[in-house]
């Protein structure tokens, strides 16, 4: 059977645009212009022949199909996001790559790194130092830990136990940032050593 599918590209710009509510917002997160998202989402409602989005002046507003539409199309995203953790072969590792600012004390946070080791063994982690928002914002690291809150459209900043932990929202809620950010916030403790 054939499916008809409408382009993963098109597909994403309309779910990151309908979270963010701004073809701005999403074009930064997927590192494309506005534009491109526009482009991207109006093929999709041309292909769909359903109107996803209200345009308004600098704002956008899902229509009813389109908030349907939206609960679908996130169904599917986290159902190809899991079949693609289970078809990982097992020792194969992802890498997340940290970011932290010059002031952070490493010590420290190598202890809640070894927790998050334990917690997400396939995930592999590099540390830069010092590391910041630009180094974020130009796809260098992640996610990054700073020393103040910094806001910007497209990233989501939680505080943590010595400083704030920053992130893409579309990455936010992956499984390994949020035990990224447990185990920064010490809600992850390390399970005793086997003894032989």
């Amino acid at each position: 059977m054939t499916y008809l599918l409408p382009p993963l590209n098109a597909l994403r710009a309309f779910e990151a645009a309908a979270r963010h509510l701004s073809f701005k917002q999403a074009a930064h997160e997927l590192h494309v212009t506005a534009g491109a998202v526009s482009q991207q989402v109006r093929l999709l409602e041309e292909r769909l022949g359903v109107q996803l989005f209200e345009r308004r002046t600098r704002q956008v507003i899902l229509t009813s199909a389109g908030e349907t539409y939206l609960t679908r199309v996130r169904q599917a995203f986290r159902c190809l996001a899991d079949a693609t953790a289970e078809l990982r072969p097992e020792g194969v590792t992802s890498l997340l790559h940290i970011g932290v600012h010059a002031g952070f004390d490493l010590d420290g946070l190598r202890t809640r790194l070894a927790q998050f080791r334990q917690a997400e063994p396939q995930v592999a982690i590099r540390l830069s130092q010092p590391a910041g928002l630009d180094e974020l914002l130009e796809g260098k690291v992640d996610v990054v830990i700073a020393e103040r809150l910094r806001r910007y459209p497209g990233y989501r900043c939680e505080p943590i136990e010595s400083g704030f932990l920053i992130g893409p929202l579309g990455t936010a809620d992956c499984p390994e940032i949020e035990t990224l950010r447990s185990c920064l916030l010490g809600h992850v403790e390390l399970e005793p050593a086997a003894t032989t």
